[in-house]
């Protein structure tokens, strides 16, 4: 059985003074790809935070407010995912002439998501199903093993939110994601962890679970 890569005991979770999560028992391992569902308010994003705090070396991050860089383009919105490879200099001189490689892999990537014609558009042009197309590419330049999403395909239509969850989990060995989209949890994941009021209710595998049974999560 693989190693457990977040582990929580008991653990008190929240913001400051106020309390989210009471005493949280969860433990995620290497290798599962885990959908985080519950109705807004349930403790999905103070969860993550958490779960990046672990780890946050290992881990690509997709927010929900995207904190994109609005008056540069896709390329350098991307491309800042893979500061962490390359210096000072390298990370310099491309904010001002990219070079030939870098714009070939970064263009590669963005046209995978649909952005090849968009490539040197400033984000603040672009719509909102771009921008958060942009900010996925950005956390999968990160490269790195561990996705922690945060409704990263909230704005896209079925098909390619679909496509584009595949193509995102495919690139990382673990993966946590909070989403509403019920039917693309169970569509891509392995397991479903279901949160209410700061209380984890729900933890099964995806392929046990019905849409109806992730209904319950969403009542009043």
């Amino acid at each position: 059985m693989s190693e457990a890569l977040f582990r929580f005991h008991g653990a008190r979770l929240g913001h400051g003074d106020a309390t989210v999560f009471a005493a949280l028992d969860l433990s995620v391992r290497r290798g599962e790809t885990v959908a985080l569902l519950g109705a807004s308010g349930s403790g999905k994003s103070t969860l993550l935070a958490a779960l990046r705090e672990q780890r946050q070396a290992l881990c690509a991050w997709c927010p929900q407010e995207q904190a994109l860089v609005p008056m540069l383009s896709v390329f350098h919105n991307i491309y800042m995912g893979g500061l962490h490879r390359h210096g000072t200099w390298h990370n310099l001189r491309t904010l001002l002439r990219p070079a030939a490689a870098d714009r070939a892999e970064v263009g590669a990537l963005a046209a995978e998501l649909g952005l090849a014609d968009k490539l040197f558009t400033s984000v603040d042009r672009l719509s909102g199903g771009q921008a958060q197309r942009t900010a996925l590419g950005r956390a999968l330049y990160t490269r790195r093993p561990v996705l922690l999403g945060d409704e990263p395909v909230s704005n896209l239509d079925e098909h390619q939110g679909l496509a584009l969850m595949q193509r995102a989990l495919a690139a990382h060995d673990t993966a946590v994601v909070a989403m509403h989209d019920r039917a693309l949890a169970l569509a891509c994941f392995q397991r479903v962890l279901g949160l209410r009021h700061g209380e984890l209710v729900l933890d099964a595998p995806a392929a046990a679970l019905t849409l109806a049974d992730l209904d319950e999560l969403y009542r009043p």
